[in-house]
């Protein structure tokens, strides 16, 4: 791929890289800018927490409580009642057939899945703690922008481990329709392995569940993204009555180099199709098709080139339910609009002709990419 290869190297893909999601109504996505730093009666306020945050929060990982010495998808977890629910991100356990926690103490306890909503990146698991085991209140109300935050988790192989920081975002989105929508925004200096910790507000009441870690693009800083949960959360309802709410996809991947053309904008596709031949209409173009997927059972085409990067075939999706997509990441948005079990139809141009491809959506959970 010497001139794919050349074409990224040239900027076109870093120009087209999204530093959001397709653009919210005004005023839904406030930011703070230049977040003060903690003061140190603020630095002092969530220090007093810890000893009440931290023997209430767990590390989860996907091995038995009798054997884990090959863990395997580490990550944190809150206990939020005295019956042993721990509130998680779905994504520290998606995919596992054992799982376990481990308390403050170093204990560790089977954990049973209760309930997940793969969407907003929530899992509920139980887990039979002893009583008087302490667990965390869930925020009456949301934070609002500027409020200090305490996390705890168990990043990079620590225990755990504190941080602190300022809430800089409400109804974040990280430009990726697979990462949750509506997510808190915070300068805590959080990485792999604290996904699913708790963040914490003044008050001691749990706010957020960490999610995900992006990269600044101008600052080149991470930055920090959790769930907001709070004690009226109907999806915490939702889970804890047993739900298990798989998002919907067709099971198609644009990966490799490929991969940073997911938000290609519409004005340099007429570059791209110079050198890949995809056709004169800007549209989705994907690199895989999983087996036994909804895209496979329609006969959905992926990209092939040949020797000279030249497609050779290769589906361009440019519209869902008429809805006109122009690029990966605006097909991924559309079919996140729709749940499991809908049928959804797609505009196709295939060897340059029009057609119409109907298909069900399924579960993520159901497919292997």
């Amino acid at each position: 791929m010497t001139l794919l290869s050349a074409f990224l190297t040239v900027g076109i893909a870093q120009q087209a890289a999204p530093t959001a999601a397709p653009a919210p109504q005004s005023g839904q996505n406030p930011r703070m800018q230049g977040a003060k730093p903690l003061s140190a009666q603020e630095q002092a306020t969530l220090q007093a927490l810890v000893s009440k945050v931290r023997p209430a929060t767990v590390r989860v990982e996907q091995c038995a409580n009798t054997s884990c010495t090959s863990r395997d998808g580490v990550g944190s977890g809150v206990l939020i009642s005295a019956d042993g629910l721990v509130l998680t991100a779905y994504h520290v356990i998606q995919g596992a057939t054992i799982l376990s926690v481990q308390t403050e103490n170093r204990t560790r306890y089977t954990a049973q899945v209760v309930g997940y909503n793969d969407q907003d990146d929530l899992a509920l698991l139980r887990v039979k703690v002893p009583a008087g085991t302490p667990f965390l209140p869930l925020a009456a109300a949301r934070p609002v922008i500027g409020d200090i935050a305490l996390a705890i988790g168990n990043g990079n192989g620590a225990f755990l481990k504190t941080k602190v920081g300022r809430l800089t975002g409400l109804d974040a989105d990280a430009g990726r329709a697979d990462f949750p929508p509506g997510t808190l925004e915070l300068d805590t200096p959080l990485i792999p392995g604290d996904s699913g910790g708790p963040v914490v507000n003044a008050r001691g009441e749990l706010t957020g569940i960490v999610s995900y870690i992006s990269l600044n693009p101008q600052s080149k800083q991470p930055q920090s993204y959790a769930v907001p949960v709070t004690a009226t959360d109907p999806r915490l309802t939702q889970l804890k009555a047993g739900a298990k709410l798989d998002a919907p996809i067709i099971g198609i991947t644009l990966a490799g180099p490929f991969a940073e053309l997911s938000f290609l904008p519409e004005r340099y596709f007429a570059e791209l199709t110079k050198l890949l031949k995809l056709g004169d209409t800007p549209g989705a173009f994907f690199s895989s098709v999983s087996k036994n997927s909804p895209a496979e059972k329609a006969g959905l085409r992926p990209l092939v080139l040949n020797g000279n990067d030249e497609r050779v075939s290769g589906d361009i999706v440019t519209a869902v339910n008429g809805k006109r997509i122009v690029n990966f990441g605006e097909f991924q948005y559309a079919v996140r609009a729709y749940k499991p079990g809908d049928t959804i139809t797609l505009s196709v141009l295939r060897d340059g002709k029009p057609l119409e491809v109907k298909l069900t959506l399924v579960g993520r959970s159901t497919v292997s990419n």
